[in-house]
């Protein structure tokens, strides 16, 4: 419950002798003070009575005026207790004073739509998904930005967790989300940074392993005889193209283009389709012997080099159509080198960004210097590369307790 009293702050008396008058708002234990822009004299309140003593020359308008002020604080209390449980003294504070309260779906439904053409259209229905998610939780979509606290993001954990069967990553991942429209809205002074809740409550993260191909792996992954009429062969050619090509991200590879290379200085130069970023980077031999098992007589400039998907004009054109064809073909190239993987007997399932981690790993342990390889996968921050250092220190620790002790 909330309780509301007109109270004279004789603390606050000023040199004139006048103390101000405040409404006193309390709920949950805390109190919160909304100036009524009056100020008396002390003598010139009654506190039991609640009203201004009849020795103020204007005590009949000013009693009117606070009479006034008390029924629309008791009218915003009771609406928004109505509307929400979990109402906060400060909360009562800015809908009594007047200050707008910002919807949380309403802001973060808009924001998606605002970051459609900056985002990859699997990230933009991500976002829409994990706040179409939240709703569901919630029940509704009147919930303001200070009514998610820690304890809205703990019971939400716990739902993810017992109802929906999410891990600890996914639950991670949901909060990411929620994060980023806090952060949205705080960039643009719609929220204070008091109202975040992330740093209250958190939930563990769980411990991620990198999986790569060792060498004895991949040399075995390259001896692996495929079937030559279906596309398995092409995707072990972009495997392992990938691995020698700074570890090219699969929609990189499926639209590569032979004006994409350069014959002579064994350059590969395009835009990353991730980061929209040009990159270029001089490839390894066996890369330039897979490109050259593609290369025909009658090829233009603009034809994709690896046949696998049906990589069109519609497909550079359309944002929709190319995400719909590049999940296609990752489905397609996962099956096939899920396939690969259980036929070598790897202990964790093959796809194709393990040729990522793959060259990281490989480029590393051959003493390439942490920045190169930084640069050659196109990171945004050696930090994202650091992972793979410590991996190769985990690797020599092993190796010492196995070999040394």
């Amino acid at each position: 419950m909330s309780s509301i009293k007109v109270v004279l702050r004789n603390n606050k008396i000023d040199k004139a002798g006048l103390a101000p008058l405040y409404l006193r708002v309390i709920k949950n234990r805390k109190t919160k003070f909304i100036s009524l822009s009056v100020k008396l004299q002390p003598n010139e309140w009654d506190e039991d009575k609640q009203k201004v003593k009849k020795n103020h020359k204007s005590s009949t308008r000013l009693n009117a005026y606070i009479s006034r002020k008390i029924a629309d604080a008791e009218g915003e209390i009771a609406d928004l207790e109505r509307r929400n449980q979990s109402t906060s003294a400060r909360r009562i504070k800015e809908a009594i004073k007047g200050k707008p309260l910002i919807n949380f779906f309403e802001f973060a439904y808009d924001r998606c739509e605002k970051l459609k053409d900056t985002v990859t259209l699997s990230t933009y229905r991500s976002y829409k998904n994990n706040i179409e998610k939240f709703e569901r939780f919630v029940g509704h979509r009147e919930i303001m930005f200070d009514d998610i606290t820690a304890t809205t993001l703990k019971d939400y954990a716990s739902h993810c967790s017992s109802k929906l069967g999410n891990n600890n990553t996914t639950i991670n991942y949901a909060f990411r989300i929620l994060n980023l429209m806090f952060r949205e809205a705080k960039k643009e002074d719609l929220i204070s940074n008091e109202l975040v809740p992330f740093t209250k409550f958190k939930v563990k993260k769980n411990k991620t392993t990198k999986r790569y191909l060792n060498e004895e792996q991949f040399e075995a992954f390259i001896n692996l005889d495929v079937p030559q009429e279906h596309k398995a062969q092409v995707i072990k050619d972009m495997f392992i193209f990938s691995v020698f090509s700074g570890g090219l991200r699969f929609g990189d590879v499926i639209e590569l283009q032979w004006k994409h290379y350069d014959s002579k200085n064994h350059r590969i130069t395009k835009t990353i389709r991730k980061t929209k970023r040009q990159h270029s980077i001089r490839i390894g031999q066996k890369a330039v012997d897979i490109l050259e098992k593609y290369r025909t007589q009658d090829q233009k400039q603009n034809d994709i080099i690896f046949p696998f998907a049906k990589v069109d004009e519609l497909y550079f054109k359309d944002r929709g159509h190319r995400s719909l064809i590049t999940n296609r073909a990752i489905s397609l190239s996962n099956m096939y080198l899920s396939r690969m993987g259980e036929e070598l007997e790897l202990p964790f399932n093959l796809s194709f960004h393990i040729s990522r981690h793959t060259f990281a790993t490989r480029a590393l342990n051959n003493g390439m210097r942490i920045e190169h390889v930084s640069k050659l996968m196109d990171h945004s921050d050696i930090g994202i590369t650091q992972v793979y250092a410590k991996i190769i220190s985990s690797e020599l620790d092993n190796a010492v307790d196995k070999y040394i002790n």
